[in-house]
This record gives C-alpha cells, sequence and structure tokens, in this order.
C-alpha cells in the first residue's frame, strides 16, 4: 500500500497545533475564500471578482491559505479542477502574499537549506531558456538538442527535494498541524512536474521530435516549478517556521543527508552519529532466535524493498537493502498511509485494503518499467493463527534479470 497508492483513513488525529488558535477574523476570510475559490471554479469574470473581493485579497495570510485548501480537499473536488481553481486564485493574490513579512532562515537552517536550493534551480532555469528559445528557431539542431538535454538532467536532479520533502518533511508537518491536507495537493505537483521533465527529456532524445509538445511539456514544467517555489517560499514554509522549532526541523537534516539534497547542502549537519542498534537481547521466532541486529540484518540483505502497515493503516517498518528500489525516510514510521502519497490512486488501494481486511483476497500483484528495470510490487494481506486481519506487507523487487533467464545453470561460475 507504501509505494504506489495512498489509503485514505478518515479517523481522528491527534495534534499538537489546531488552525482554529489563530486570532482575528481569520475564520471569515477563510469563509470568504471558500466562496471566492468557488466562483472562479464557475468561470466568474475574474476582474469582477478581484473588484468585489479586494478588502479579501489584501488582508489574506499564509495561514489563510493552509486552510482553505485543507477544507476544499475536503470537498472531495476532482484534483485536476482543484489544482486549475487554486493557481486562478493564488495568482490573484500573489501580490499579498509576495508582500507579506517574512524573514527567511539562513542556509544553514533547514527551511533556509530548501530555500536554498530552491534558489540554485532558479538559476537553472534562467540558464536554460535562451536554449529554449533557440530549439525553436532551430528544432533539427542535434547538438542544441543534446546540450539542453543535459542541462534538463541538472533540473532533475531537483527530484530528490521533492522526496525530501514527501518523505521527511511532510510527515512532521502532519504530527503538529491538523489541517495538513495542502500538503497531498503540493505532491501531487511534485508529480506532474516529474511528468513533464520526464516527458521533455524524451522528446528531445527522439527520432521524430515534436516541438509542439515539447514547448507545451517545457511550459507546464516552467510554470508549476514556480509555482511551487513560490508557494513554498511565501506560504507554507513562512507558516512551517511560526508551527514547529528550529531544532525540530533542524534533527530532520540526518535523514535529509541518506536522500540527498539536489544542489546544496549545508557541511554543518552531514557528521550527525547515527544511531546504534543495541544486538544483545535475543528475540524467540519459534523456529530460531535471532538478535535485533541480526534481523536487521537479514532483512537489509534481502534483494526486495519490504514495507509493513498494520491493521490501523499505520507504516511499521521497511528495509534498507543496499539498493532502494523506492526512497524511503525513518520519518513514515508510524505516518497514515493515506499522507504517504498523491491521492490519485486512493480507490485502487481502498479495493485492496478492503478485500484483505474481509478476507476475500491474499494478494495484489503488480509488475512496471521504469528506465532499464522491470519491477515487481506485490501486497501481501498478513493475519494471525486464527485468520484475523493484521496488516499488510509490500515486497517490491527487481525482476529484470529474472526474467532474462534461459535455460539451467547448475555449475559454480566465478571467477578466480
Amino acid at each position: 500500500m507504501f509505494l504506489l497508492f495512498e489509503f485514505i483513513n478518515f479517523t481522528k488525529k491527534t495534534v499538537l497545533f489546531d488552525m482554529t488558535e489563530f486570532k482575528g477574523n481569520k475564520d471569515e476570510r477563510v469563509e470568504d475564500l471558500v466562496t471566492l475559490f468557488k466562483a472562479i471554479l464557475k468561470g466568474e469574470n475574474l476582474v469582477q471578482l478581484v473588484s468585489e473581493n479586494k478588502n479579501l485579497i489584501d488582508s489574506c495570510v499564509p495561514s489563510d491559505i493552509i486552510s482553505l485548501v485543507n477544507i476544499l480537499v475536503l470537498m472531495n473536488i476532482p484534483m485536476t479542477e482543484l489544482k486549475k481553481g487554486i493557481n486562478k486564485l493564488l495568482n490573484l493574490l500573489h501580490k499579498t502574499l509576495a508582500e507579506f513579512p517574512y524573514s527567511p532562515p539562513e542556509k544553514e537552517k533547514y527551511l533556509g537549506c530548501l530555500l536554498e536550493n530552491n534558489r540554485l534551480l532558479k538559476e537553472h532555469l534562467m540558464k536554460i531558456k535562451p536554449q529554449i528559445r533557440e530549439i525553436n528557431k532551430q528544432p533539427e539542431n542535434i547538438e542544441l538538442k543534446i546540450a539542453l538535454k543535459r542541462d534538463f538532467f541538472e533540473i532533475k536532479k531537483f527530484e530528490s527535494l521533492y522526496i525530501i520533502k514527501e518523505n521527511v518533511l511532510f510527515p512532521v508537518v502532519e504530527k503538529y498541524v491538523a489541517e495538513f491536507r495542502c500538503l497531498k495537493v503540493m505532491w501531487s505537483f511534485h508529480d506532474d512536474i516529474r511528468r513533464n521533465l520526464k516527458g521533455a527529456i524524451e522528446q528531445l532524445g527522439a527520432a521524430n521530435f515534436n516541438l509542439k509538445v515539447f514547448n507545451r511539456q517545457v511550459g507546464d514544467l516552467f510554470f508549476n516549478i514556480n509555482a511551487i517555489m513560490f508557494r513554498e517560499e511565501r506560504i507554507l514554509y513562512p507558516f512551517i517556521q511560526d508551527v514547529i522549532s528550529n531544532a525540530e526541523l533542524d534533527s530532520l537534516f540526518s535523514e535529509s543527508f541518506e536522500i540527498g539534497f539536489p544542489y546544496y547542502s549545508p557541511k554543518l549537519y552531514e557528521n550527525i552519529p547515527k544511531k546504534m542498534v543495541s544486538s544483545k537481547n535475543q528475540i524467540d521466532l519459534e523456529t530460531g532466535k535471532l538478535s535485533v541486529e541480526q534481523i536487521k540484518l537479514l532483512f537489509n540483505h534481502l534483494p526486495v524493498d519490504i514495507t509493513f502497515v498494520d491493521e490501523n493503516n499505520k507504516v511499521k517498518y521497511f528495509s534498507s537493502p543496499k539498493k532502494r528500489i523506492f526512497p524511503r525516510s525513518k520519518s513514515v514510521i508510524g505516518r497514515d498511509v493515506n499522507n504517504c502519497h498523491p491521492p490519485e490512486s486512493v480507490h485502487v488501494v481502498e479495493q485492496i485494503v478492503e478485500a484483505f481486511r474481509n478476507g476475500k483476497k491474499d494478494v495484489a500483484s503488480f509488475w512496471i518499467n521504469i528506465k532499464d528495470e522491470r519491477l515487481l510490487i506485490q501486497y501481501f494481506a498478513i493475519r494471525d493463527e486464527i485468520g484475523n486481519y493484521k496488516g499488510v506487507v509490500e515486497v517490491s523487487q527487481d525482476i529484470t534479470q529474472i526474467q532474462n533467464l534461459n535455460g539451467e545453470k547448475r555449475l559454480l561460475d566465478w571467477e578466480e
């Protein structure tokens, strides 16, 4: 359930921070913003809406947007329609949010490090713009395509920052903020950026280069990247900075370093010591007794990724093999699975979990191609001795070489 999908759990969350604690006319502003959003979705005249809602537009603060998007997600508006409406609304609020007082942290701090990586991404985007103009003048220029493709791969490095946000930062925000569902929308925009970037790179390498398709993909890519950076810098990060302590945010460096920042990484935190696991206690597994250290080594040396989600849809464990198929961070432990992925595939997860829970099915299998690898992703229902549902284990494996096996191999052929 953890890699491809997201399971919606409507149980109540315990949080340390509630947006209702904000004073003033916040509730009234958010209610008016919801009304304005509905008018935008209906296609009402934007110029007239700006004129009629000038005081509202001029008085908005970042926390209003956090509350607004949380409400909109709970309204179950289709994600595509929701994102279009949010784009239009935030365009109206752009000047107000851009002028909101905010002192960004220095780049050695956690949020400052994220902002510094954003700044460097902007430099890469500026560098690539003249080449895009040139490719429109010379669409058959092979050398230009090669150079442009190389620069797009430099931008592709930034995907690691989205992985850090999704797997390290977002779980911490969910712990402290009741109205966290704007993160789902941001994650969906991340996926749009990934698709556009992949499509642009593929077009540059295609035998029949389609300039029109390429321009559309690049246009969407630039728009979404810049939109997300603005929303991070003027809405999400100022909000987070008021809610979560710098000490707790800086503690996220350790897990983030495991994934790797794309462009900038502060030296100050690179040598954070990793926690050691005691190996003294033996655990009786009925078919043998192993120490905690031995169990950890055993799971981490299997040629598969393993993730276990319990009967309450909480992520409880994942293995760490030398070659990970999909990224993981310790921040996901204890996290609701519905918050681990964008919402587009929720219905599939619901089908699988419900079938496992009521005993109708025990296995669900999927196989996909990523780059040159063939991946098998399987979900297995976990039950106790009397058949009670206890969760699901996900096992992901690179089966590329397995599919290429022919005949038999009975002799050891190691090279000396």
